[in-house]
């Protein structure tokens, strides 16, 4: 498995010894520190970004939280501070480490920094997917108690008659919903 790996360093030197422990094992796109990283990440779309840093800044930290979205970060970093590591993987770093892994080490550092993105951006999806079918819920029961007040109907009666709404106008319900609540929204303000 060849990766594609954006490597983003501030020395040259150590740029060029990780590139050769990485060889064989990943293309890598060499992005000069300061420069607009995110683009160029964007633009390459690597399967994973490596920092190589001896003292990564807070400029860096916000450069990575832009591009951390959507690719797995491995920071190696020349320093052991635990505050600024955390700032690291709050930003969405992946993997935190010193610099100066031994090769053996890289390979699965690497490995397991993909293996966590992979798993956080499955969580964040179901969660949104949770969050959207709770917010649909919830536009579901304010209608029908809506229904329920206006029309007099019973809860399986304003639910049916949402249903059926929706069928008739190859909706979802929590749209007929919405729409719903709109114009009894509506209805409220012109009173």
């Amino acid at each position: 498995m060849s990766l594609k790996i954006a490597l983003i360093d501030s020395d040259p030197e150590r740029a060029k010894a990780l590139e050769g422990q990485l060889h064989g094992f990943a293309d890598v796109i060499r992005v000069r520190s300061g420069s607009d990283f995110a683009k160029i990440v964007a633009d390459a779309a690597p399967d994973l970004v490596i920092v190589d840093m001896a003292l990564p800044d807070r400029d860096t930290l916000e450069d990575l939280r832009a591009v951390a979205g959507s690719h797995p970060v491995v920071m190696f970093a020349g320093g052991g501070d635990p505050g600024f590591a955390e700032a690291a993987i709050e930003a969405g770093v992946c993997s935190y480490n010193l610099s100066g892994a031994a090769v053996s080490d890289i390979k699965p550092i690497v490995m397991s920094a993909i293996a966590l993105f992979r798993r956080y951006r499955r969580v964040e999806v179901e969660l949104e997917e949770t969050k959207s079918r709770l917010e649909e819920r919830r536009i579901i029961e304010r209608a029908k108690s809506i229904l329920m007040r206006d029309r007099r109907m019973t809860e399986p009666e304003a639910y049916a008659w949402l249903r059926r709404k929706a069928m008739n106008e190859n909706r979802k319900i929590s749209v007929v919903a919405a729409a719903l609540i709109k114009k009894e929204e509506g209805n409220d303000a012109k009173s």
